[in-house]
């Protein structure tokens, strides 16, 4: 019979290997002569990220503020090692001269516990490559062009949404007001489908896409097993699959698309695209072209769409109120470039408002740097 020691023994062995398994990468930039912060034992310099005590942005300020000399800077996620890039140089031969080599974004695809992850953002080169090339052409110039019409039809909802907000005379939040503007316009764009979140209070389209960004407790334990436990996280497909998101946009795209095939409807769209591609699937090589992939594609369009978009407007907006001369001077401009052109709003016409261009980019420079958040704080 084995004994008590023996026991002892056993587990103090298997609690020195766990460790050493957890410690032995962590000389892995040392050895490279890569600077960064010293790890802890099984997270890291994840602690701070993985508890939620400090944003992301706000992490990766501080490591550059006390790098602030160094063109790169070692991490580990856990026992990986993450290397962030801070030299110019080094970022634009990356991203350019030798992306072929960086394609890969190191994100997962958890293909049966979330099957809307296999989206352009998370898929590996071998898929990324053939349908990026092929989804380009919807994000060009032109095509904004060919749907600056709808776009400027969900603008009319939306100014007269406004209309009814400001009889009202209640307090709104523009927060939500531009989420809902910006999702009718991707509705219309990507999917030709009029989702009504301006005129509806109770639309599923606007539900779903709060629900998406919303910190509830099951987007924030989904997104901590994602990072630190993938492998846990895909065996959980057979116990908790995606019930909210998938089934929705999957019914969705894929009644879209047999109903424009019945009814022989054709409308430039990201829809008619996703439908070209399922006819047509040499175009993609050998990818097998699955509902759920080409609804991850779809769903990623809605996503990114709506929330990038109504948090620059939002943004933008919460400016024009703290600075009234700059709300003047851009008044001003969408006045005169107006009454240039009698009236009429074209989509070469928004280019020439140089003015406008420089308040959003400020917008979106807010955003990212956190000044929002600052600024509010500091009034509290």
């Amino acid at each position: 019979m084995v004994g008590y020691f023996e026991i002892i023994c056993g587990v103090v062995a298997l609690l020195l290997a766990f460790y050493y398994y957890s410690v032995s990468a962590f000389g892995f930039w040392k050895s490279r002569g890569v600077p960064g912060p010293k790890p802890a034992f099984f997270v890291g310099n994840t602690m701070e990220l993985m508890f939620g005590r400090i944003p992301i942005a706000q992490y990766l300020k501080r490591l550059y503020e006390e790098y602030k000399n160094e063109p790169m800077i070692g991490l580990y996620m856990r026992r990986s090692p993450v290397l962030i890039l801070k030299d110019p140089e080094l970022i634009k031969d990356v991203m350019i001269k030798d992306f072929a080599k960086f394609s890969d974004r190191g994100f997962a695809v958890h293909e049966r516990t979330e099957p809307l992850s296999l989206h352009l953002f998370n898929l590996e080169p071998e898929r990324w490559r053939p349908l990026r090339s092929k989804l380009t052409p919807m994000f060009t110039s032109g095509k904004l062009k060919d749907m600056f019409g709808l776009i400027l039809e969900c603008a009319d909802h939306f100014e007269k949404y406004l209309d009814k907000l400001a009889a009202g005379n209640e307090p709104a939040d523009f927060r939500e007001v531009t989420a809902k503007y910006t999702t009718d316009v991707i509705g219309s764009c990507a999917f030709g489908i009029e989702m009504s979140s301006m005129s509806d209070e109770d639309s599923e389209f606007r539900k779903v896409g709060r629900e998406i960004f919303c910190s509830s407790l099951e987007n924030v334990i989904r997104l901590k097993m994602r990072v630190y436990a993938k492998k846990l996280y895909d065996w959980l497909g057979y116990i908790v699959p995606d019930k909210r998101f998938a089934p929705f946009f999957t019914k969705l795209v894929t009644d879209t698309m047999r109903y424009r095939k019945e009814h022989d409807i054709y409308r430039p769209d990201f829809i008619h695209m996703l439908m070209q591609l399922k006819e047509h699937p040499e175009k993609v090589g050998d990818i097998k072209l699955t509902d759920s992939l080409i609804t991850a594609q779809a769903f990623v369009f809605f996503a990114a769409g709506f929330e990038t978009s109504s948090s620059t407007m939002s943004n933008a907006l919460y400016e024009l109120a703290l600075n009234q001369e700059i709300q003047d001077k851009l008044r001003e401009e969408i006045k005169s470039n107006l009454a240039k052109h009698g009236g009429e709003l074209k989509y070469e016409y928004v280019k020439d408002m140089e003015y406008l261009d420089k308040v959003f980019k400020g917008a979106c420079c807010n955003t990212f740097f956190g000044e929002r958040e600052q600024r509010i704080r500091g009034r509290r």
